[in-house]
């Protein structure tokens, strides 16, 4: 009674007989949150295995043995076949184009998503008849791609044959020249998976908090300067993301390559995938140093994947 004279409040203790839920301490066997069986986890953790680990593995026997289409892993070869991958000149030319085709290609498409997405966000918040068309790339098949464009291109008959013409170029074939038929892949690639930046763009962009721009308005700020000190900030880690995405993209294109150039004019469009291809299922069909090269190409994957995201982390660091 004097506490309560006083002004001072008391406070009940724990009641007898009750824990603190913060002061349990997890029983060996009882079901915690967030944590999943492993028995309930076995099928999946056996269905990734069989199909991530077991070719992973396989590949790798292949690589280090003399292995054909019909006859494979027949006896261990040691590195003989990462030798004759290396000592390949279509092969160390290949990966050289693989690179340069992906990272160009990547580059573009994703300035251009950026710029296409930002134009359809100014719009509205929606995305509209103009982005489905803009989808239309996207969902058509890379070969359906391919042969559209080689028709498009060609010399006599093409689409295009009247615009040569009028540039001062008459009868201009693209395809016949090595830079000209890598640039036209390049433009193909860019011209189908453009619009997978703009979609992926455009929803990270839905994601910035309009108090933001209206602050930025508030202060002066112009267009340009909206999108590089509040916009970009925000969306930076989604679009390296995007940027990851479309570089893997590039670096595993085969149906152009295939439908298009078949690798020619001489080896001017022959990329890693192609390579591989051309290795391993003609001629002699060399499975083992077929699949020499593809672990080195996937090294090569790797070291520009790992630096994309070091970029990446380093965006996710800034924005926090």
């Amino acid at each position: 009674m004097s506490q309560l004279l006083d002004g001072q409040r008391t406070v009940p203790g724990p009641r007898r007989g009750r824990r603190d839920p913060a002061a349990r301490r997890a029983v060996p066997g009882r079901h915690r949150p967030g944590h999943v069986s492993t028995w309930l986890a076995a099928p999946s953790l056996a269905g990734l295995a069989l199909m991530l680990v077991y070719p992973t593995v396989f590949v790798v026997a292949l690589a280090f043995t003399k292995s054909s289409l019909g006859k494979p892993l027949q006896h261990f070869t040691g590195v003989d076949n990462f030798v004759d991958a290396w000592e390949s000149l279509a092969f160390a030319g290949s990966l050289v184009r693989s690179v340069v085709f992906a990272v160009v290609a990547a580059l573009v498409a994703t300035g251009l998503g950026i710029a296409l997405a930002l134009l359809l966000h100014a719009r509205g918040t929606r995305f509209g008849a103009v982005g489905t068309i803009l989808l239309l790339p996207l969902v058509t098949p890379p070969v359906m791609v391919g042969v559209a464009w080689k028709l498009m291109l060609a010399p006599v008959g093409g689409a295009f044959g009247g615009l040569f013409s009028a540039i001062g170029f008459p009868g201009a074939n693209p395809l016949g020249d090595s830079v000209g038929a890598f640039a036209a892949l390049i433009v193909m690639h860019v011209w189908q998976w453009t619009p997978l930046v703009t979609l992926l763009v455009f929803a990270a962009l839905l994601g910035v908090p309009e108090e933001l721009r209206e602050a930025a308005s508030l202060d002066g700020a112009g267009a340009f300067r909206t999108f590089t000190s509040v916009v970009w900030p925000v969306v930076a880690p989604n679009v390296l993301s995007v940027l990851l995405l479309e570089l893997v993209i590039g670096l595993k294109v085969f149906d152009l390559v295939t439908v298009v150039t078949q690798g020619g004019p001489g080896v001017s469009t022959i990329v890693s995938s192609f390579e591989i291809f051309r290795t391993g299922m003609r001629g002699s069909y060399e499975i083992g140093t077929a699949a020499a090269e593809t672990l080195v190409f996937g090294l090569v994957v790797g070291v520009l994947t790992t630096v994309v995201t070091l970029v990446r982390s380093r965006a996710v660091k800034a924005d926090r």
